[in-house]
């Protein structure tokens, strides 16, 4: 099976505990403002003008041959390392997904996802993977939709229903101003995760920033991005607000 690859590489502790070889796998279904990675978005790949010359931003790989390379670094995949798979959104290629998560685990091979959780089959997964990593950028439906162009409530469900077994799941929130950075929105949040009823959850809360900014750009797409940032006293006041409501909280 054939999978499209956005591009990979080693980093350590950034993507999921020790040394881990990341893909970053092309496709993804929501279309956030603030994306790092515009050129991830459409699944068959974004024409990109880089120093005057137009690349497509993936590759086309067979999977036996992407596991083949997961195999020969297995060496590297030191202090708890392993194999991450992000994107885009990785469940865009839900079929190749699966199959290397399969040989991943066969194999002895710490597998993480980080993933919006909102395909229809991702509770499917969660056995496959040692370290889950979900977005969750909103707690109600409607903004997220107006916002991103699609609803929430499945990646909510399938949070819920994962919750329910994982002995580890680390929740991420882009903290992004005027769209969820206040402080009425950090209690709705906490309430939201507090009823997922797992004590186990971990959240990170990630501040906007602008890195992807020149990608819109080279993507000849708009960015759109007027006013995201989060001052420290909003930052503080957002993780002091879910720590308060019982919100386990760290950092990577």
């Amino acid at each position: 099976m054939k999978i499209r690859i956005l591009h990979k590489g080693f980093n350590f502790s950034q993507d999921g505990p020790g040394n881990r070889l990341v893909y970053h796998l092309q496709g993804c279904n929501f279309f956030c403002p603030w994306c790092s990675n515009p050129e991830s978005i459409a699944f068959d790949g974004t024409l990109m003008r880089i120093d005057g010359k137009e690349k497509l931003s993936c590759t086309e790989y067979d999977t036996d041959e992407v596991f083949d390379e997961i195999l020969s670094g297995k060496m590297m995949m030191f202090s708890g390392g392993g194999v991450t798979f992000t994107g885009g959104e990785p469940t865009v290629q839900f079929d190749a997904l699966k199959i290397l998560l399969e040989k991943c685990k066969n194999s002895g091979i710490n597998t993480a996802i980080e993933s919006n959780a909102s395909h229809i089959k991702f509770c499917e997964l969660s056995d496959l993977i040692d370290y889950m990593i979900v977005d969750l950028k909103h707690y109600d439906s409607e903004k997220h939709k107006d916002t991103i162009g699609s609803s929430n409530e499945r990646t909510i469900k399938n949070i819920r229903e994962v919750a329910k077994k994982r002995n580890q799941l680390l929740i991420h929130i882009p903290l992004i101003g005027n769209f969820n950075s206040s402080k009425e929105d950090a209690l709705k949040f906490a309430e939201l995760i507090k009823s997922f009823g797992n004590e186990k959850i971990d959240v990170e809360v990630l501040r906007y920033h602008e890195y992807g900014k020149d990608k819109w750009l080279q993507c000849n797409m708009e960015y759109k991005m007027e006013s995201g940032n989060v001052t420290d006293e909003e930052y503080k006041d957002f993780t002091d607000i879910l720590k308060k409501n019982g919100v386990s909280i760290i950092k990577t």
